[in-house]
């Protein structure tokens, strides 16, 4: 089968971020021809001027729509792409030189028809955009779902990095109207069709992720109230490890009482594991600094994602609403 790519990216009031992306898809060394398809997703403050820039460096297509969210947004690029195989970005991410040249490499020798690839934080980041990093793809910390080569789990690509063929585009209609969750509902969908989800360890991009304490809290908040949710779309998909953040923050909880009361083995238990989180962001960072917020990182990850998870969870089970109802902020 000869492939012909399209990368779709969605885009909502980032026009730096495009001109960065574009950049470095510009700069790719491989000679595999690919088109780009941007999707202005109802942005105040447009991309367009940034777009025209790389006209005549790039075979480049740019839209503009009405804010429909994400998910919707890469199916629209999708549908207008000439390619037969969609590589979905997001606009906050940065492209390798070889990046296209690494995925072309491994399709041909073992195609897949959905492919994942990676984050990674560029040396440029900020100290808080590399712990942050670490916390989200740390096997300690998320069990590697996000690309970790040791994940514990099935993989399942994420939309920030992922390569969908047209024919499992056209026959599971794509994403849904959930976001957060987006990504994990089309794996899902894609798994029940009979197609096959990859991950190709060294198709990596480096994600920036320009978000602060307050709003990284928040995003993994989200992540946490829609999980749920997606349990109950895909029951045989329902895992008592999403539960771990919840636990962990609840028995944290205990174990601080118990200490107070003079029983203080079991918060030794938590001393000891950010202990571990500590060490190996030290030993993935190089960095005393960063291993130190990577631990804060952490903390707000399972606090964020375990409170959402639990409200979610009691909500969806001990009230008559559908999650439209109780979450609107979640679906588009």
């Amino acid at each position: 089968m000869e492939l012909s790519f399209s990368f779709i990216v969605p885009v909502y009031n980032r026009p730096n971020e495009i001109r960065e992306l574009l950049q470095s898809l510009q700069a790719q060394t491989s000679q595999i021809p690919f088109e780009v398809v941007i999707v202005e997703d109802g942005s105040t403050e447009s991309s367009e001027e940034i777009v025209q820039q790389f006209q005549n460096e790039l075979s480049i297509s740019y839209y503009k729509k009405n804010n429909t969210g994400p998910g919707d947004s890469r199916n629209f690029g999708m549908r207008q792409a000439l390619g037969n195989y969609f590589i979905v970005l997001d606009s906050d991410c940065i492209l390798p030189p070889d990046y296209l040249q690494i995925v072309y490499k491994a399709l041909q020798q073992d195609y897949v028809h959905c492919f994942g690839g990676p984050d990674n934080a560029h040396e440029t980041f900020s100290l808080i955009q590399k712990a942050i990093n670490y916390a989200m793809t740390s096997v300690l910390s998320t069990g590697g779902i996000r690309g970790g080569k040791n994940s514990i789990d099935k993989f399942q690509p994420r939309s920030f990095n992922m390569g969908i063929s047209k024919e499992a585009f056209e026959n599971t209609k794509g994403f849904g109207n959930i976001h957060p969750g987006e990504d994990p509902d089309l794996t899902f969908r894609l798994w029940n069709k009979g197609y096959e989800t990859r991950l190709i360890p060294d198709a990596f991009v480096y994600h920036k992720r320009r978000i602060d304490w307050s709003k990284f809290y928040a995003q993994v908040h989200k992540f946490g109230m829609v999980r749920p949710i997606l349990n109950i779309w895909h029951p045989q998909t329902a895992k008592l490890t999403y539960w771990f953040p919840s636990v962990f923050c609840i028995g944290f909880v205990v174990a601080s009482i118990l200490a107070i009361m003079g029983v203080s083995a079991f918060l030794l238990l938590y001393v000891i594991y950010y202990l571990l989180v500590f060490i190996d962001a030290i030993f993935k960072t190089k960095s005393l600094v960063i291993a130190l917020w990577a631990v804060l990182a952490v903390q707000i990850q399972f606090v964020g994602y375990g409170l959402g998870f639990l409200k979610s969870t009691v909500l969806l089970n001990f009230t008559r609403k559908k999650p439209q109802e109780l979450f609107p902020n979640v679906f588009f």
